[in-house]
């Protein structure tokens, strides 16, 4: 547990491209919310190992994310709901429906297609979000924090001779 929290602060004072970490949260933000055993979650994961984002990002926010869809599934159910019984929308889901491919997706499920609709609703927001904070972070509290007291307290616990290691 020690060593992962070492490698989350390793990241945010790096100068990694703050992008890859952005994208490691947005991946688990749609991974997350979504139902797990959702097809497209496939796709995501190989997304993940295939395009270089931090996975310790990826596994922090995917937990976060998880946690979170259980207060979100109302909410996701409602809009699965709408957007599916849309009479606009009814000839598009009706020819889904008769390919095999779009049935196993599992898309006319309320909660999955709900999930997915919120889930890319937030994408690029979350995205521009953690780029923003990353930058900040780096830019304004990275100098003030070091010379907090909590963390000269810091400096001298094993997670700091862990971060160390790590660096």
């Amino acid at each position: 547990m020690l060593s992962a929290i070492a490698k989350l602060l390793k990241v945010l004072n790096s100068d990694d491209n703050p992008a890859q970490v952005a994208l490691a949260v947005v991946f688990a933000l749609i991974m997350g919310l979504t139902p797990l055993m959702s097809p497209h979650n496939i796709v995501i994961l190989l997304l993940v190992l295939f395009i270089r984002v931090n996975l310790s990002f990826f596994i922090l926010s995917f937990a976060l994310f998880s946690g979170l869809a259980y207060l979100l599934d109302p909410l996701s159910n409602q809009i699965g709901a709408s957007v599916l019984h849309s009479e606009a929308l009814q000839t598009l889901w009706t020819s889904l429906y008769q390919s095999s491919f779009w049935r196993f997706m599992a898309y006319n499920n309320t909660l999955v297609m709900g999930s997915i609709c919120l889930s890319l609703l937030l994408a690029l927001p979350i995205y521009w979000a953690v780029i923003w904070a990353i930058t900040r972070y780096r830019d304004k509290l990275r100098a003030k924090l070091a010379q907090t007291r909590l963390m000269l307290f810091v400096k001298g616990t094993r997670l700091f001779s862990l971060y160390e290691k790590l660096s």
